[in-house]
């Protein structure tokens, strides 16, 4: 029984990082010429090869580890509460009401409006106080519903940089002040998020009343959004998609492991550049925001616009794209880095360096160089504990010690059975 309960407490030890162990690596090229702050951009090349988000991903300087840290390049997002019109009423036939700003600076307004089929101007001023007479003319704003039309719908007023406390409307339109049930505001974010291509087709095939394109994705390789490039023609379109993201099988199922399903995402291109009732309408949407799909595979995404009974929309190109991924780190002057990956054996590390992290304006930026095989490279030995190694022997050796203990048993019951009272 000590021996069973031995083979069952055997621990698990972590792996270590080693060079050898690396299938891949890539020079870090233009090193500072003085101690900096330096970062570099991941490419879609360096996820394709790597351990799922990057877990296996090591910085060496000749031989010692280098902490680093990654950032993504995605603004800070900030969920505003819903702004209740103030004033709300009616002024010489239009619309017309205030609102209490959020402090700090802002940008877009999403106003709620519960009308269908319209289109009107809004026109927008601010101020400091909500009863100043001194206001300041931010602009006139389209807002439409054309749905009758399949060119879709728009509320979004795209206000320059502002900071007043105060905002005041006024809407010239079918909007009577019932149809406006509030505001939200988008905050500008400290910097736009950029991104990073990671596959691009303008191979449209045109099946039935449908536009669609297909791509493939490395396995691990994280896809944040998809990017539509159209034609001049048509000039206006509103067109539902749906993207199927499926993965590819590298191997045959086994029955301990489910297969991965296939992921549907929806939205929306929007295009509408006209003049309508004497109002000019300029409005795009021509990107859909993707969550990541990681199968631990390669996927096939399939992307569907649906034309309805319209002229087909054949893009130039479509593109998926990843949020761009910066990887940080303090450099010594003039030293030599290597990024090293390929080792699923490995875990994610955790730096001090990552958890105290201060980005510096005056960073310096680098590249990393083109991916090659580490020639150092040797398989990782099997270091599992030897009860993963050999499960079968585990369970022979519990099956003897049971039948052990058990004619242990039978015996002792014989002899108290034979023995007289």
């Amino acid at each position: 029984m000590k021996l069973a309960a031995g083979i069952l407490l055997l621990a698990v030890t972590a792996a270590s990082p080693e060079i050898r162990y690396f299938r891949y690596e890539r020079p870090v090229l233009n090193a500072p010429q003085r101690p900096a702050q330096t970062c570099l951009v991941l490419d879609a090349g360096t996820f394709a090869h790597a351990a799922p988000r990057l877990a296996d991903l090591r910085l060496y300087h000749e031989s010692a580890e280098t902490p680093y840290v990654i950032r993504l390049a995605a603004p800070e997002q900030v969920t505003e509460k819903p702004i209740v019109p103030l004033n709300l009423g009616q002024h010489g036939g239009q619309t017309v009401f205030d609102a209490a700003m959020p402090e700090a600076n802002y940008s877009d307004l999403q106003l709620a409006v519960t009308a269908h089929d319209f289109i009107a101007t809004v026109a927008v001023s601010g101020s400091q106080t909500q009863t100043s007479s001194a206001n300041t003319k931010l602009g006139s704003f389209t807002i439409f519903d054309l749905t009758r039309q399949k060119l879709g719908r728009s509320t979004v007023l795209h206000l320059p940089e502002s900071d007043f406390r105060y905002l005041h409307f006024r809407i010239v339109g079918p909007i009577s002040p019932d149809n406006i049930t509030g505001l939200s505001v988008e905050r500008l974010p400290a910097h736009q998020p950029r991104y990073q291509p990671v596959a691009e087709s303008s191979h449209i095939m045109q099946k039935g009343r449908s536009s669609v394109v297909e791509l493939t994705v490395s396995a691990h390789v994280p896809v944040d959004r998809i990017a539509f490039t159209p034609r001049a023609e048509p000039v206006n379109f509103s067109r539902d998609v749906s993207i199927t993201v499926a993965p590819i099988s590298q191997s045959p199922p086994t029955d301990a492991a489910e297969p991965a399903q296939p992921v549907t995402l929806f939205g929306n291109l929007l295009r509408v550049h006209s003049v309508q009732d004497g109002h000019r309408i300029d409005a795009e949407r021509l990107a859909i925001d993707a969550r990541e799909a990681d199968f631990g595979t390669p996927a096939k995404w399939t992307i569907t616009i649906d034309n309805g009974d319209d002229v087909p929309l054949m893009p130039e190109s479509v593109r998926l794209e990843m949020l761009e991924r910066t990887l940080c780190f303090e450099a010594a002057d003039e030293a030599r880095y290597t990024l090293f990956y390929g080792d699923p054996a490995l875990t994610a590390p955790h730096y001090d360096y990552a958890t105290l992290f201060a980005p510096k304006t005056d960073a310096s930026q680098t590249a990393a160089g083109p991916e090659i095989r580490n020639p150092e490279y040797q398989s990782r030995p099997d270091e599992r504990p030897f009860t993963e190694k050999h499960p079968a022997l585990l369970w022979a050796v519990l099956i003897v010690v049971i039948a052990l203990l058990g004619g242990i048993a039978l015996q002792s019951a014989k002899r108290a059975t034979q023995t007289p009272h």
